[in-house]
């Protein structure tokens, strides 16, 4: 019989069949307590567990006993209890490097749209208001040459580094928990603390996974610290951002605009203030949302799942110390 192993994200009928033709799989809508009540002889058998976006923490496991290996369909992991995981020497796979190049285009895309206004005056000229000549009133800012500040020097900060550099001739600095040789030596990319990062940036980019060290990270001290030009950017996790005090930043005018792609709550309200500010650029958490790059988060996923259960872990493995 195939080992058992739940699934409750949808997934492309290939990737399905692949996954069912080493494993006797149950798809269910989601992991919630009500879902493992009402299926609790499946979640007590099941060795391994396929999603994204759902908690999985010491309850969960606690009837899970026979679980062997988690695979999530993202880079980001902070929705599991990575102790816990590690107290039951359960394996936790995810997909740091098939989005890297779609979040690092996704990122390029709000620092262009933010400096040269392109949501705000596409709406004006849908609205009819394009009916003469343009004026300042309709002019952005220059994105070329201009100093980028890159929180975060991973593989999507060092894709997103690539673009600025050669594609716009943007000098860059980066703050990171150590210095990346490749940073410096194929973009001349200059390591400094969040401070100087904060003072002399133009485009300010956090690309930062949320843990408590960084859970708030950006608040009313350091959006002062920033220049009144520059433009925030975040594409990495919503709540490394203190959100209302983004939107007095931008209110007060302490910077320029924002280009968002994360927020502290997912979907964002619509009552929330960044809607009703002309100079944000607000995005649906699209970093990863193309056809291709979720299909190979899901193979990937897949992928993972099957070599974790077989004993054939290389790569990809958030805590290969449970080994």
């Amino acid at each position: 019989m195939k080992p058992p192993v739940i699934l409750y994200k949808a997934l492309p009928q290939d990737l399905q069949q692949r996954l069912e033709s080493h494993f006797t799989v149950t798809v269910l809508p989601d992991i919630s307590p009500g879902t493992v009540q009402k299926h609790t002889d499946t979640f007590k058998q099941a060795v391994g567990l396929l999603g994204s976006s759902e908690t999985v923490d010491a309850a969960l496991l606690e009837s899970m006993p026979a679980l062997r290996a988690a695979s999530t369909i993202s880079v980001g992991y902070d929705t599991y209890d990575v102790s816990a995981l590690n107290a039951r020497k359960v394996l936790l796979m995810h997909t740091p490097t098939a989005l890297t190049e779609t979040v690092a285009d996704t990122l390029m895309a709000l620092i262009l749209s933010s400096a040269r206004r392109v949501v705000e005056v596409a709406e004006r000229v849908k609205a009819g208001e394009w009916t003469k000549g343009i004026g300042p009133d309709w002019f952005g800012t220059d994105v070329h040459h201009k100093t980028i500040g890159i929180v975060g020097m991973g593989r999507i900060g060092l894709a997103l580094a690539q673009r600025a550099h050669f594609g716009f001739g943007m000098p860059v600095l980066y703050n990171a928990r150590r210095q990346h040789k490749e940073a410096e030596e194929r973009f001349n990319a200059r390591h400094c603390d969040l401070d100087t990062l904060l003072q002399e940036a133009d485009f300010v980019c956090s690309i930062l996974p949320l843990t408590e060290e960084t859970r708030h990270l950006f608040g009313a001290e350091e959006f002062r610290k920033m220049k009144q030009s520059a433009i925030f950017i975040n594409a990495g996790r919503g709540p490394v951002v203190d959100e209302q005090a983004l939107i007095n930043a931008l209110k007060n005018g302490d910077i320029h605009a924002a280009g968002l792609d994360v927020f502290e709550q997912e979907p964002l309200p619509v009552s929330s203030e960044l809607l009703k500010l002309p100079n944000v650029v607000a995005l649906p958490h699209i970093g990863s949302a193309t056809h291709e790059t979720r299909y190979a988060m899901a193979e990937t996923a897949v992928d993972n799942l099957i070599n974790a259960l077989n004993g054939e872990v290389e790569k990809n493995c958030v805590n290969p110390q449970v080994l």
